[in-house]
């Protein structure tokens, strides 16, 4: 302790009580403030997937496979062709339809191609399946190929 008395006094000592408070009141504020941070964007319609809803079977149906292979309707066709054989496909349609299926880890590079596809094709709505491609219809799909 190196207190002197008179003109000359030193203090050496912080008293870290005030400091202490300071941190404890600015910790507090951060907390209450914190949430608000994280708000959403209400602009933003996220999509719903309603359980139990089939896809129709009329309509023009693409599936992806995991490595990459492009069906229209259970046919094997290039991604470059994808566009022109939507639009060969395009008048035996009820709907100007096109059903997206896709394994969960295909690329979504060829998600993009086929939306390409069907706008070029000019279809009016594409539809992507909420539920991702099966092993088992990956396995069907594959056996096509081989036939």
């Amino acid at each position: 302790m190196a207190i002197k008395s008179g003109k000359n006094a030193m203090f050496t000592e912080i008293n870290i009580t005030p400091l202490t408070d300071i941190f404890l009141v600015l910790l507090i504020i951060m907390m209450v403030v914190a949430p608000t941070f994280q708000s959403m964007n209400n602009n933003v319609t996220i999509p719903e997937i309603n359980n139990g809803t089939s896809v129709e079977q009329q309509n023009a149906t693409v599936s992806v496979t995991r490595d990459g292979r492009v069906f229209l309707n259970e046919t094997l066709v290039p991604i470059g062709n994808l566009a022109v054989e939507l639009e060969k496909l395009k008048p035996s349609l009820s709907k100007e339809e096109v059903v997206v299926r896709a394994d969960e880890k295909a690329k979504s590079s060829i998600i993009m191609d086929i939306m390409d596809a069907a706008q070029e094709a000019q279809y009016k709505k594409l539809v992507v399946a909420g539920e991702p491609l099966t092993k088992k219809a990956q396995k069907a799909l594959e056996e096509v190929v081989e036939q």
